[in-house]
């Protein structure tokens, strides 16, 4: 069997395929294709893997092609030493893992002169064979034998055969193997408070006497214990359980040196097993198990990370509809800024009704007049400092519209990340002459519009939703948030002709040179009138497009299709199905009616599949539908606008901002979320928060507990009312509330997007609810 082979057919096992397919994905993106454009039209060739497949396919191809690289090298290595023997290579070749083919190797690993190099230099070897061979002899008295220069009493001879059978037992690879099994079954992971840390560790005063099973740790807590122990606050063990934990690594080491029993040489070799563990092996597993712990808290708070901005990113749109942002501020003003329905900028002032100006009429008309002006629809306040008065004092002009002004709809907006996105240099070029908290303004209003488009703009690792998002490996985290951002754009879909150069670098096939090349394009000869007007485009080329242009969309252009995300090489299949209909592409298009009488395997040829003619039909039928849900939002109570306004049994309604492991963070309009504990999450056993809800969910909660001196509030989401509550108290949120380098304001991260906050709604407000949901 060949190493693909073997890789084929592993990766196969593991996300429940074929090796067929697992080799045909590999060979596509081998070839360069991406995940969503194999995802989305190579279903045929892929048997139809998606792309959740397709990004654990691709993640574990680099890891056993490294592994196989390694293999090869060790392999190698042996061979040239002359030492490879036939049971050697086979175990080898079995090797699964890194570790394990690290552990084979480390007996023939070139390393810097060690104690057991320098007793068999002084010839203790013999002495130590002497030992395991004639156990009733005494070792002192064969230690005698072997006294010279170098080695000037027993002692100095027991220990040098000492420490060659110390290095023995390290590098056996069956031990190491045995012990790593033993360890990660039985371990404790224990953390202390680290001497006269007390002050300054006062965020982790949960952890100053912890302990628990390392299997079982979630990763939130290790995550927490391993920052704690990086400041310097906590001091961390891995050792197996302090009765009689020790006693069985001693004995799984001794048991690798045979039977033992009660002769000198038996006592004496178990001896040596028991300083073996407790001086080198033991600190062996406790590196080993510490590399793993922080390697599974890290993959988990990345996935918890990409699982949360997926949701971000595909939250409900407000849609292209007028729409003003206003940058909430007190003493520097509140900044607004109004874009038309495009998302162009069409206006924007600074507000002062506050003190210490406290121009409330100048404001309120200010206001007004731009409501009116601009015809606008929504207003996007962002939920920093004084999110709540900026709210209210939008309240009161709305109540006093002209009449024939239609009131816009207001909504909370998460502004996290707007201030990195207005400083960046993306901004500066958008906005050359606008000043950078007006830049701030704009970027809220257009995360109301379309959360993806604006979203995008910003670093993924701005925005918010992780957990302990600046320790976790870097690498590896940014590789996971572009394939999250790539994913969530191209199943959208872009329109070519409104899209920014940052929306349509995550489209497959571009990136950024080719995405501004576009926009170059497009400013110079005007919008594209179909997708093939695309090879015009400088530096795109034949593969770029095929991987590009189902992912684009142009509406009311020369190419009915093209509004669609049926695939440019499939126009043909997608036309013969329309001529059986006999009527006009543009009248079939979105008429499920014309289209329910066909049969998919009729249009099935030697080129296009039943999986292609089956989402061709679908495509026509709902041409450029939107995934992401209707657009919704949660409504404030009056009246609570500070922790301090909040009393145990309150309910409340809000949004999910962040899901952690340990629960859901909410916002309930009171600039601080509250922790709905796991526990409390529903009235039933939850295993998992995101099985219940999501980042962007609008939820209705009940008050638990209120902490306002540490500024962390309890809420349940229980029917009970959070009877029989289990750890529910927000103090549990570890690393001291904070599961996430979020900003001082809040215990866990503001969302963005839409569903990113709150409004009072009212009577008014609640028809224009009505009327929203109807027109989507």
């Amino acid at each position: 069997m060949t190493a693909a082979d073997r890789i084929a057919r592993i990766i196969a096992s593991e996300i429940s395929a074929s090796p067929a397919q697992v080799s045909a994905a590999t060979e596509l993106l081998d070839g360069g294709a991406t995940v969503p454009f194999v995802a989305r039209y190579r279903k045929e060739v892929t048997g139809g893997l998606d792309d959740t497949q397709l990004r654990n396919l691709a993640e574990r191809l680099t890891y056993l092609r490294e592994l196989e690289a390694r293999r090869a090298a060790i392999l190698e290595s042996i061979r040239g030493q002359g030492k490879l023997t036939d049971d050697l290579a086979r175990a080898i070749a079995g090797a699964a893992t890194k570790a394990t083919l690290e552990d084979i190797y480390l007996p023939y690993k070139p390393k810097r002169r060690t104690k057991a190099m320098i007793a068999r230099e002084n010839g203790l070897e013999p002495l130590l064979r002497a030992i395991q061979e004639d156990r009733g002899a005494e070792p002192e008295a064969l230690a005698a034998g072997y006294l010279s220069d170098a080695v000037p009493d027993v002692k100095a001879a027991l220990d040098g055969a000492r420490d060659i059978l110390v290095e023995e037992l390290s590098e056996n690879a069956g031990l190491l193997g045995r012990l790593r099994e033993f360890m990660q079954a039985e371990a404790i992971i224990s953390a202390k408070l680290a001497e006269g840390k007390e002050q300054v560790g006062a965020k982790f005063s949960d952890y100053f006497d912890h302990a628990e099973k390392w299997s079982a740790i979630p990763a939130h807590r290790a995550l927490a214990i391993l920052r704690g122990a990086k400041e310097e606050v906590l001091t961390i063990e891995i050792a197996p359980e302090p009765e009689t934990g020790a006693a069985r690594a001693e004995g799984i080491v001794a048991a690798a040196l045979g039977r033992l029993g009660d002769a000198p040489g038996d006592k004496w070799l178990r001896k040596v097993a028991g300083w073996c563990w407790r001086v080198r092996l033991s600190n062996t597993m406790y590196i080993d198990l510490l590399t793993e712990l922080r390697l599974r808290a890290h993959a988990e708070a990345i996935r918890v990370f990409g699982r949360n901005l997926k949701d971000l990113l595909l939250a409900s749109p407000a849609g292209a509809r007028p729409t003003i942002g206003l940058d909430p501020g007190i003493r520097t003003g509140v900044k607004l800024a109004a874009v038309d329905a495009t998302g162009k900028l069409v206006e924007t002032a600074t507000l002062y009704p506050f003190p210490p100006k406290s121009d409330l009429r100048g404001a309120e008309a200010a206001l007004a007049a731009a409501i009116a002006r601009h015809k606008v629809e929504l207003i996007a306040i962002g939920n920093g400092t004084a999110s709540r008065e900026t709210e209210r004092f939008v309240g009161d002009v709305l109540k006093r519209l002209p009449a024939g002004v239609k009131a816009p709809l207001k909504v909370i907006v998460s502004e996290a990340g707007a201030s990195v996105y207005s400083a960046s240099e993306l901004a500066a070029r958008e906005f050359p002459d606008l000043d950078v908290s007006l830049r701030g303004a704009v970027s809220i209003a257009r995360r109301l519009q379309d959360p993806l488009a604006e979203l995008v703009k910003v670093p993924p690792e701005s925005i918010g939703v992780g957990q302990y998002q600046h320790d976790v490996d870097q690498r590896q985290l940014a590789k996971t948030l572009e394939a999250v951002v790539e994913d969530a754009v191209n199943a959208v879909g872009v329109d070519l002709n409104t899209a920014s150069a940052p929306l349509l670098a995550h489209v497959a096939g571009l990136g950024p040179s080719l995405a501004q090349s576009i926009v170059a394009h497009r400013d110079a000869a005007g919008a594209f009138p179909s997708r093939a007007a695309l090879k015009k485009v400088a530096g795109l080329g034949p593969r770029a497009f095929e991987q590009c242009a189902g992912f684009l969309r142009i509406r009311d252009g020369d190419e009915p299709l093209d509004a669609s995300s049926v695939h440019p090489e499939a126009y043909g299949v997608a036309r013969r199905i329309v001529a059986a209909c006999g009527r006009d592409i543009r009248q079939i298009m979105g008429d499920g009616a014309a289209l329910k009488g066909l049969r998919a395997e009729q249009f099935v040829d030697e080129s296009f599949g039943l999986p292609t003619v089956r989402d061709i039909l679908a495509e026509l039928e709902k041409p450029g539908r939107d995934p992401r849900p209707s657009f919704v939002t949660a409504s404030f109570a009056e009246g609570v606008e500070d922790i301090k306004d909040l009393k145990p049994g309150m309910s409340l309604e809000g949004t999910v901002t962040n899901v952690a492991a340990f629960g859901a963070f909410v916002d309930i309009g009171v600039h601080q979320d509250g922790l709905v504990h796991i526990s409390q999450l529903a009235d039933r056993f939850v295993k998992d928060p995101n099985e219940v809800v999501k980042v962007g969910d609008v939820v209705r909660v009940r008050v638990t507990e209120v902490d306002v001196a540490r500024k962390r509030i309890g809420l349940t989401m229980r029917k009970d009312g959070g009877a029989g509550a289990r750890d529910a108290r927000p103090g549990r949120a570890p690393g001291g509330g904070k599961p996430q380098s979020g900003g001082p304001k809040s215990a866990g991260p503001k969302s963005a997007g839409p569903q990113g906050g709150g409004q009072e709604l009212g009577a008014l407000g609640a028809s224009l609810m009505d009327a929203l949901k109807r027109k989507r």
